[in-house]
């Protein structure tokens, strides 16, 4: 699913954003958006009603919306509400899913996760909840949809917090972590590099990726990088995206798309895999380095493997990841989200010091 298109995606539906166990948020002084109070409350409130995010998440226009948070521009088109339908039929399916009577409480900031994010799904089948206004949760989150998202102070109650250290998510950082972490580069030279090789901008979720011949000046604002031909034996383009918990990936979607459009996200269709299915033990230690050298304690990463060595490339992490793919089968992203759900219920009891609370 485009990344961009997951934003709109509730417009077709006016279905509840909190947990349905949850009460109707307390009358407050207008929202905070400087980040969780000292205190240990969350931020004043932000409701979590659908239209409430409709309006306040988008600028609407007679051919589509604008996201407000990224710019992106989502066209009304058959497209696009083929995955709102889509998507739409995956909500309703976690909302009336089996899931424990008890789960952890997640105060996110400075912005609320919108269940078309990957953390929404999984935190309701872990049986938690985002926290209510004015109560203090069993973890906080940084939850902000930004490639380089500005500091916010964590709390002062004790409580763990994820994310916060995570700011920049840069395609330079991404590039730099990912050397350090597998001990070959990402990026090249477009001033040297001779042959062909990728640009692309620093941000997360645009997909503008394009393919130029070195050597070249660098354009502003963009970054280059080896161009990875993660092609399949039956000549599709292959993207192992890998959802991340505690810098340890959790399951794996195997995105696989024509090689016309290798760096969009309009998928053909997707996979479900289990992380040892699809790297070695080594290369799953290199991505517990380069998750801890981001700071990144819940995040989605786009891998690629080259065909020609079948070594892997980080290509971007995003601590706000969307998802399941809409490509997946349904019953494929239920089991993706139960997984998550209980990789989620396990590392909040260990963040917590209870191993024992969520079993």
């Amino acid at each position: 699913m485009s990344q961009s298109c997951n934003r709109i995606l509730l417009c077709a539906y006016g279905l509840p954003m909190q947990s349905s166990r949850a009460p109707a948020p307390r009358p407050h002084a207008a929202a905070d958006r400087s980040g969780p109070d000292p205190s240990g409350a969350m931020p004043g409130p932000r409701p979590a009603r659908h239209w409430h995010s409709v309006v306040q998440d988008f600028d609407w226009h007679l051919t589509g919306v604008r996201v407000r948070k990224t710019g992106a521009f989502v066209p009304f088109d058959a497209p696009h509400l083929s995955e709102v339908l889509h998507w739409g039929i995956y909500f309703a399916a976690v909302l009336m899913a089996p899931r424990p009577a008890d789960g952890p409480v997640i105060g996110f900031a400075p912005d609320p996760a919108r269940p078309w994010y990957l953390v929404w799904p999984a935190l309701r089948l872990a049986g938690g909840r985002p926290a209510r206004p004015g109560e203090t949760p069993d973890i906080w989150m940084h939850f902000a949809d930004e490639t380089v998202a500005a500091p916010v102070t964590p709390p002062r109650t004790g409580r763990p917090t994820w994310n916060f250290a995570a700011g920049d998510l840069s395609k330079t950082a991404v590039a730099a972590a990912f050397e350090q972490a597998f001990g070959y580069p990402l990026r090249v030279d477009p001033r040297t590099h001779t042959g062909p090789m990728v640009e692309k901008g620093e941000a997360n979720g645009v997909h503008d990726g394009r393919i130029v011949m070195g050597p070249v000046q660098p354009a502003p604002g963009k970054v280059y990088q080896r161009l990875v031909e993660n092609v399949a034996p039956d000549g599709l383009m292959e993207d192992l995206r890998t959802p991340t918990l505690g810098g340890e990936p959790i399951c794996v979607f195997i995105k696989r798309r024509p090689r016309a459009v290798r760096f969009s996200n309009d998928n053909s269709d997707c996979l479900l895999a289990t992380p040892d299915s699809v790297f070695s033990a080594r290369e799953l230690a290199a991505i517990r380095r380069f998750c801890a050298l981001l700071h990144l304690d819940w995040g989605g990463l786009d891998i690629l493997r080259d065909a020609a060595d079948g070594r892997l490339y980080i290509v971007d992490a995003n601590r706000t990841d969307m998802g399941p793919p809409i490509a997946l089968p349904l019953e494929l992203k239920l089991e993706a989200t139960r997984t998550l759900a209980r990789a989620l219920r396990a590392a909040a009891g260990a963040a917590t010091g209870d191993p024992a609370r969520w079993p």
